[in-house]
């Protein structure tokens, strides 16, 4: 079997010595050369029906060289672990676009592109990798409004069909890691750490996967409702390499969550955050400086909260060198033991301990709650009543 040993030994290695760049915003890099329509049409889609400027995927296809400097520039910055401008490479969102059939193609090519700039960039004393960047797609499936009809469109198996060919193609183009990034539907997320876990039961391959939550609410939830303990209960079962954060409210906000991970999740973790808050008049999009994103991610970093920390939207390779900077010095988080109980997830954790009193399980099968349960009761059909349980 193909385990790729190396990898999460190589991984494994360096983090018991520091803690692990990941790279910036490609959005934010992309932006900067100001594409046009026909940038992104190229020669080989020159005919396409369908409007493509902004379907920055399609730019290791038509602009390949673009996307390599941009991979260098964070190399240069001091980056370790390269993401594959592949995060809407998805026949979901590639749909929006009309560019569904080169799916794999995308992804393939993706990859290829990150893996020229890393092996450039790497030596044997500062070996760089590939992350497969995997966004939540444009749809969910765990509906967020009451009037959301998403659910009825998919279904749980399409989708892992969906990520599947995304997963062929970055596996196939050379990647070292998956990253299942931004999730705001733990179901999508479930999907891809599904479809994850059946292409390496299928090919015998296996590499590292992180899980990468958003938590764009004051609250602390997700959109769709959870709690970030209850995302973690809710992926644990996967066989994780890290699970983090990135994306979502400005670092300053997530601080607490940022702890919160770190205390609770017994295997690596990360967070690559905003450069602060959307900003049209700033040259980047987002407020901060690098300085200032060093500054507030150094600290999560100082405090042992961190083995890998980069930067989202916003960021730049300026704000990385920043950042790496910072952290050059700091102790690579000790990964803590959590003790064993029982623990359920819905959109709030639910953890059964010795000392815990009665547990109620199954509201469904109350006679005052559920009319068809109680009609049930009443006639004495225990084994159909039996079935609501279920």
């Amino acid at each position: 079997m193909d385990v790729s040993k190396n990898i999460f030994s190589q991984l494994d290695t360096l983090l018991r010595e520091r803690i692990l760049i990941l790279d910036g915003a490609m959005g934010t890099m992309i932006q900067g050369y100001k594409l046009e329509e026909a940038d992104f049409r190229s020669e080989r889609f020159a005919n396409h029906p369908m409007p493509l400027k902004g379907n920055n995927d399609l730019l290791v296809i038509t602009q390949p060289h673009i996307i390599e400097e941009i991979h260098t520039a964070y190399i240069e910055a001091g980056a370790d672990i390269i993401e594959t401008n592949s995060f809407n490479a998805n026949s979901i969102s590639q749909g929006d676009y009309g560019l569904e059939e080169i799916v794999y193609e995308l992804n393939a090519a993706a990859a290829q592109v990150a893996r020229r700039a890393v092996d450039k960039g790497s030596t044997p004393s500062r070996p760089r990798f590939v992350a497969g960047a995997m966004g939540p797609t444009t749809k969910t499936l765990t509906p967020i409004k009451v009037d959301n009809a998403v659910r009825d469109e998919l279904t749980f198996d399409h989708m892992i069909a969906v990520f599947t060919e995304q997963i062929r193609g970055l596996i196939d183009g050379g990647c070292d890691i998956l990253l299942p990034e931004t999730s705001i539907d733990t179901l999508m997320m479930k999907a891809q750490l599904f479809a994850i876990e059946k292409y390496f039961d299928e090919t015998g391959k296996r590499v590292p996967v992180f899980a990468s939550n958003s938590i764009f609410n004051k609250d602390g939830r997700t959109l769709s409702g959870q709690t970030l303990e209850a995302f973690w209960l809710s992926v644990s079962h996967a066989p994780l390499f890290a699970v983090g954060l990135n994306c979502g409210m400005a670092p300053t906000e997530l601080r607490s969550y940022v702890e919160e991970l770190s205390r609770i999740a017994p295997l690596y973790t990360h967070a690559y955050l905003n450069a602060g808050l959307p900003n049209p008049l700033a040259d980047s999009g987002y407020d901060w400086s690098p300085q200032q994103s060093a500054d507030a991610l150094g600290e999560f970093a100082k405090n042992g909260w961190l083995n890998f920390i980069g930067g989202c939207c916003g960021t730049t390779p300026e704000h990385i060198r920043a950042i790496a900077e910072k952290v050059k010095d700091c102790p690579p988080r000790a990964i803590p033991t959590v003790e064993t109980f029982t623990r359920f997830s819905g959109l709030e954790p639910m953890t059964i301990r010795p000392e815990s009193n009665f547990q109620m399980v199954g509201e469904r099968t109350n006679v005052t709650g559920s009319p068809k349960f109680a009609r049930l009761i009443r006639e004495g059909n225990l084994e159909e009543a039996l079935s609501i349980a279920r």
